[in-house]
């Protein structure tokens, strides 16, 4: 059996919303890879959901993941099903309320379908050393000059109904 990968995952904001980050580790055996991004106007849950995606976008074929983050959003959406049933209700909590980030949530949810990814939390800021490093490693790309527009947050969603008006 192939050994499974270990995937450290952070975000970071500034403002919230303001200009944010995420940073990743992947590691296996002997191998290290390290991912970050950010952009000018986001959300700390943006990041941490965006540094689980591209960390698993990164992967170039089926993997068992062990996915470490500090973020509790992430770890007990997905370890309690709250993003599936999110999903399967079309992206509504409730009958009145909308859940936040469902284009981040269906990417972690069908990259979750290629790979095994088994969700780990960790307290954050504890000195844990992959999660440290994250942490930099958002903060860092969160600070970048022209950032790039976080399309999906900065861009208001269609409205509901009709599109037009007859």
């Amino acid at each position: 059996m192939t050994q499974p990968i270990h995937l450290y995952t952070d975000g970071a904001c500034k403002g919230n919303p303001g200009p944010g980050g995420y940073g990743a580790v992947l590691l296996m055996g002997k191998h290290r890879k390290e991912l970050s991004g950010g952009f000018r106007r986001t959300t700390n849950n943006r990041m941490e959901l965006m540094a689980c995606v591209e960390g698993l976008r990164s992967l170039t074929r089926p993997c068992s993941v062990v996915l470490t983050s500090d973020s509790k959003y992430v770890v007990n959406a997905m370890v309690k099903g709250w993003a599936k049933r999110w999903r399967s209700n079309h992206w509504k909590l409730s009958p009145s309320k909308t859940a936040k980030n469902p284009d981040l949530w269906n990417d972690l949810l069908e990259l979750c379908a290629t790979h095994s990814v088994d969700f780990k939390w960790v307290k954050g800021h504890s000195g844990h050393p992959e999660n440290e490093r994250c942490d930099v490693l958002a903060v860092a790309a969160s600070e970048q000059k022209e950032l790039p527009a976080d399309l999906a947050f900065e861009t208001p969603a269609a409205p509901s109904g009709d599109l037009f008006n007859f």
